[in-house]
């Protein structure tokens, strides 16, 4: 399957590929489920033992509705965004217990509910996880029980070296998920996690060898990490997703000759809590920026708060947010480039955290979800990587992308911060660090939420890497000194 992923790609694109191509490839489903069958029971027999016996179950992405068959609860409900593909779910399992139903988890509405809510081998498929999780907790009573079966990451070579070789359907652009990604995706929409696990070692029938190696050697400590298959068991967190007072946002976008980005972002942006404003500080930009600004004003006046505050003669994005910081007026903080590359409609998912408490500090990752293709090059892909790991050595809390311009806080979070900056010191020119190293002094829970990163529509980068690797490193020692080593100035 070739997913290719244009710049003016919307947000639902890839899932309108993924469904097309399912829909018109029935055949394959059933030729490389007959040339898989041993895997193919393995995980049955896994998602029977997680499963149980459930009297009401709902099967997300339930393809040809096999599994769904396979536990024949009293009340089965199977849901899949391909029509083609539950037309013939229908046609294999025509039985009273059981309903096929042409749904799209990540955005229609389920009005049931349900004892058990199954994800088997489809989240590597899903576009946005964290509207499909939120969607199965409303689904959710106090007992449901959610059970995911996906794909370990380790194995992303070997699957593509079996669809080279015909021993598996092709796909592109899956989602590649650690337990830690899946954990707290499914803490961000109220699940907790109850138990997970690996399973299926060796997923080609060999007789005798495949079940000794599965069943003996397999769960080994070490080696148990290897296995094919991850799988989670999650319930509702007591309390559900209540969230506090209703809020008002300030949506801070520092922009520097971003001139074709302005009016879709004004577009675009979502209306949260109980009013937003959008402020634009402009670096003093050439390309006719700083006057479409002043035209979304009047073009939006009435309907959208749109501030302009001029950069003057500061630098670089650190100043530039210090500037929209001091002139929101609002109760929560959130920071959106103007690249557009962090599409503007993922902003609502960082409100939900923090308004339901999830988190205190909310930092955006470009490095779950697979991206679209020339939008992070392979350097600056490895450097993301690198700095994530270190730090969250410094901070002591588990982060996976720190460079992600897309953070969010309440105000007097940020206030702290601020009077507290001459601790770490005053020279981030990304702003980023500034905010991350003050949240981590405070002690305040830094929670991410995994974003799809678009490639730029309009204007060119303004990162330079090596002179900004440098200021990173730099970066590293101050907090190394400050945080680890307890030194300070």
């Amino acid at each position: 399957m070739k997913l290719n992923n244009s710049i003016e790609s919307k947000i639902v694109s890839r899932s309108d590929l993924i469904r097309d191509y399912y829909d018109n490839n029935i055949k394959g489903f059933n030729k490389f489920r007959k040339r898989n069958s041993y895997y193919v029971n393995e995980v049955t027999k896994l998602a029977k033992e997680l499963v149980g016996e459930p009297k009401s179950m709902l099967d997300v992405g339930c393809g040809l509705g096999y599994f769904l068959a396979e536990f024949s609860p009293q009340r089965g409900v199977g849901i899949d965004f391909a029509p083609t593909v539950i037309e013939e779910a229908k046609r294999l399992f025509p039985r009273s217990n059981l309903e096929f139903k042409v749904a799209d988890v990540q955005k229609d509405k389920i009005e049931e509910k349900f004892d058990c809510i199954t994800f088997i081998n489809c989240l590597c498929d899903i576009e946005d996880v964290w509207a499909a999780f939120r969607t199965a907790r409303s689904c959710a009573t106090q007992d449901t029980r959610l059970v995911i079966i996906n794909y370990n990451y380790l194995w992303a070579p070997i699957l593509k070296l079996g669809e080279k070789i015909g021993m598996r359907m092709p796909q592109s652009n899956l989602n590649w998920f650690s337990f830690e990604d899946v954990s707290n995706l499914l803490y961000l929409n109220g699940f907790e996690l109850v138990n997970k696990g690996y399973s299926c070692l060796f997923p080609i029938k060999i007789p005798i060898i495949s079940n000794l190696i599965n069943r003996f050697i397999a769960p080994l400590p070490f080696i148990h990490r290897l296995g094919l298959v991850t799988y989670f068991v999650a319930r509702p967190l007591p309390g559900g997703l209540r969230p506090s007072r209703p809020c008002t946002v300030s949506v801070i976008c520092p922009v520097r000759n971003e001139v074709g980005n302005i009016e879709e972002c004004c577009r675009r942006l979502p209306k949260m809590g109980t009013h937003t404003e959008l402020i634009f500080v402009d670096g003093n930009s050439t390309d006719g920026t700083r006057e479409k600004i002043l035209e979304m004003i009047e073009k939006y006046s009435g309907s959208l708060e749109i501030q302009l505050v001029d950069q003057g003669e500061g630098k670089g994005k650190g100043d530039a947010m210090r500037k929209g910081y001091a002139a929101a007026r609002n109760d929560i903080f959130m920071i959106l480039d103007g690249d557009l590359t962090v599409p503007p409609e993922d902003l609502p998912k960082f409100y939900a955290a923090i308004e339901e408490g999830r988190g205190e500090f909310i930092n955006g990752s470009r490095l779950v979800y697979s991206m679209e293709e020339d939008a992070m090059m392979p350097l600056n892909l490895a450097g993301n990587k690198f700095f994530a790991f270190v730090f969250s050595f410094l901070l002591g809390q588990k982060l996976k992308d720190t460079l992600c311009g897309t953070k969010v806080l309440r105000r007097h979070h940020y206030e702290m911060i601020e009077k507290n900056r001459s601790w770490f010191g005053d020279f981030d020119p990304f702003g980023d660090f500034d905010l991350l190293f003050g949240a981590a002094r405070l002690n305040l829970r830094i929670v991410e939420i995994p974003i799809r990163y678009r490639a730029r529509a309009y204007g060119e980068t303004k990162i330079s890497r090596f002179s900004h690797g440098l200021l990173l490193f730099k970066m590293c020692w101050i907090a190394l000194k400050r945080l680890k080593f307890r030194l300070h100035a």
